[in-house]
């Protein structure tokens, strides 16, 4: 909004008129209105998902509480009935029974399980010989009494038999009513006498847990729902069972003729493990929507308890809430804005106003002023002629002085010739790399040697434009230069005939954002003659050693080249930079005099140091103005 402001530029920075303020204006609020929709949409929309987020972990909270009092609920139903089988596994009359197999001993024992599963929550209490025929129950009086059945071939009493304790949750084959079999053998494994079973139904948990709103239901270990408070999803199964197990549940007859078909859930996001958000169906017109499934584990069983809790209702809410905090926040900061905006272009307005006024003003003053300005514009005539008069002595001057640069044009024409010989010579180099890449099938590698060609061909494109630039009495204008670039471009330019020996150059590179004033090209050719007067130097001695390094001063930078060489003789560096003056058997002795001249145009100058130790060049650079 702050950029948006200042937009609104005043009309004496501008010099813009009413008529086009007041078209900028419109631009303005429409770009502001703009901005204020993509912004209170965005706020809208972070909004809503916090809000989804929160009303989910609050939901989760509450209904993980729900859920472990259901856990503790089913707990107590479960430990009473327990405890009835380890009880009359060791109790006399019981083992009575089953000794005799009839008579007195029997009834009485029917009587006492009668009276025993009136005092606790089990559905029946039966004892059954090793054979699997019940012998005893607790219903030997009703029509579906449990007495003379045979249960063989029920998953408890086999287990019984064998480790002495079972629970199986099934469908009664007599009564076709669901439960849980608990199961205890008596006497010993090497001589059983028959196992004492009951049963547990689990009716007045499901009408406690009954909320048509929020389903909650008991999955044994494959799934299956056992006890729920829907009774249509009692043995459907939370996930499709395979085939195998699907095959063997319905041959044991656990669940009757049931179909175990899938529950009608449809998982959608996994919050953690044990919390996911689903889609369900909820029988007889109950509807559907977006729950909240908590799992949790049935300690001291192989069961789970699955909980859903409603969540369309509570996140709607939640949402709704967040978004219009949201907005109550949100609108305040853009009336403030609209108003700030509103107040700029009013004094915009007004500055525009003033100034028409001043114009109108200075309009009136200037056709008053009008007979002084003729006699002025006499006068300025009769400067104009002197004036003209000086122009023409100035080119004559001048023209004397390019012939004096002319006459000197053969001395910078050698010296461009000097500074050609070294880009040349890496070119060759590049050259005859991007030939051997090519007998090698390496076209990338031929590409980026033939790239660096172009790049030295543009090199020398611009050394002789120098000496354009020194016919027309110009010069290549300063820029900001980035010395390390400078120093790295020289080295560059040296490998190709310093291969090998560049290990010599000790270079401390600067910092990368120490910007000088001067030319790229132009100061890469300087350092190219220092570096290669230092290595030529150095040629054929031990231990050689170039240090280059760069010194930094409040309006200038020192770049210093020194190498461990013989030194310069005092009768060549008394002349060091004069034409033609040079030691080396095929040189042209204009090196240093070019660079003399390159770093004098920018305002800069070279100093050298020269004795039995070494030689020393300091080059003095002006600083890039920031």
């Amino acid at each position: 909004m702050h950029n948006l402001l200042m937009l609104q530029k005043t009309a004496s920075e501008r010099f813009l008129t009413p008529e086009q303020l007041g078209r900028r204006s419109r631009l303005v609020w429409l770009i502001f209105a703009v901005l204020a929709a993509i912004l209170i949409g965005t706020a809208l929309y972070g909004a809503g998902i916090y809000g989804r987020l929160q009303a989910i972990a609050a939901l989760e909270d509450q209904g993980q509480t729900d859920a472990n009092l259901k856990v503790a609920l089913l707990r107590a139903v479960l430990e009473g009935p327990r405890a009835l089988p380890l009880l009359l596994a060791d109790d006399q009359q019981v083992r009575d029974a089953l000794a005799s197999g009839q008579g007195e001993a029997v009834m009485g024992l029917d009587r006492k399980l009668q009276s025993l599963v009136a005092g606790t929550r089990a559905s029946v209490l039966y004892v059954t010989g090793k054979n699997g025929i019940a012998i005893a129950s607790s219903n030997w009086q009703e029509p579906l009494s449990f007495v003379g059945n045979d249960y063989s071939f029920r998953d408890y009493f086999r287990r019984a038999m064998e480790t002495g304790t079972a629970e199986h949750f099934a469908l009664g084959n007599v009564s076709n009513r669901p439960g849980l079999y608990i199961s205890r053998r008596v006497g010993d494994d090497a001589a059983p006498l028959g196992v004492v079973v009951v049963k547990m139904e689990f009716d007045q948990l499901e009408s406690d847990w009954r909320d048509a709103a929020r389903p909650a239901y008991v999955t044994d270990e494959h799934g299956v729902v056992l006890i729920t408070s829907l009774p249509s999803w009692r043995f459907m199964t939370a996930t499709p069972l395979p085939q195998e197990n699907l095959a063997a549940i319905r041959s044991s007859l656990q669940f009757g003729e049931a179909p175990l078909l899938p529950l009608p859930i449809d998982q959608r996001q996994v919050l953690r493990p044990g919390a996911a958000i689903v889609h369900a169906i909820l029988p007889g017109g109950g509807g559907e929507g977006e729950f909240l499934r908590l799992r949790t584990e049935v300690p001291s069983t192989s069961w789970q308890l699955e909980y859903l809790v409603p969540t369309e209702v509570p996140i709607a809410s939640s949402v709704r809430e967040w978004r219009l905090l949201t907005l109550a926040g949100l609108l305040p900061v853009l009336a403030i804005m609209t108003f700030l905006l509103r107040r700029r272009q009013i004094v915009v307005m007004r500055i525009a106003a003033e100034r028409a006024a001043r114009e109108l003003l200075e309009r009136r003053v200037l056709e008053r002023t009008e007979d002084l300005s003729r006699a002025r514009d006499r006068l300025q005539e009769e400067i104009s002629d002197h004036r003209a008069t000086e122009a023409r002595l100035q080119v004559v001057q001048q023209e004397l002085v390019q012939a004096n640069r002319l006459a000197i044009l053969g001395q910078v024409a050698a010296g461009v010739a000097h500074e050609i010989n070294q880009p040349v010579a890496t070119i060759r180099a590049y050259a005859d790399n991007a030939r051997t890449f090519l007998k090698r099938q390496q076209p990338q590698s031929a590409d980026d040697n033939l790239d660096a060609i172009a790049g030295l061909t543009e090199r020398i494109g611009t050394i002789t434009e120098e000496l354009k630039a020194f016919a027309r009495k110009g010069r290549t204008a300063a820029e900001p230069v980035e010395l390390r670039a400078v120093i790295e471009g020289a080295v560059v330019l040296l490998r190709s005939r310093f291969a090998g020996r560049l290990d010599a150059l000790n270079i401390t590179l600067p910092s990368p954002d120490l910007k000088v004033s001067g030319n790229r090209i132009r100061l890469e050719q300087v350092l190219i003659n220092l570096f290669q007067n230092a290595l030529e130097a150095l040629e054929g001695r031990d231990g050689a050693k170039v240090d280059i390094f760069c010194d930094e001063a409040d309006s200038e930078v020192a770049v210093t080249v020194a190498d461990n060489g013989p030194g310069i003789s005092k009768d060549i560096l008394g002349s060091l930079f004069s034409p033609f003056n040079t030691s080396k058997e095929k040189g042209l002795g204009l090196g240093l005099v070019i660079s003399k001249d390159i770093i004098a145009d920018y305002g800069g100058r070279i100093e050298v140091e020269s004795n039995e130790s070494g030689t020393c060049f300091t080059v003095y650079l002006q600083k890039a103005q920031a």
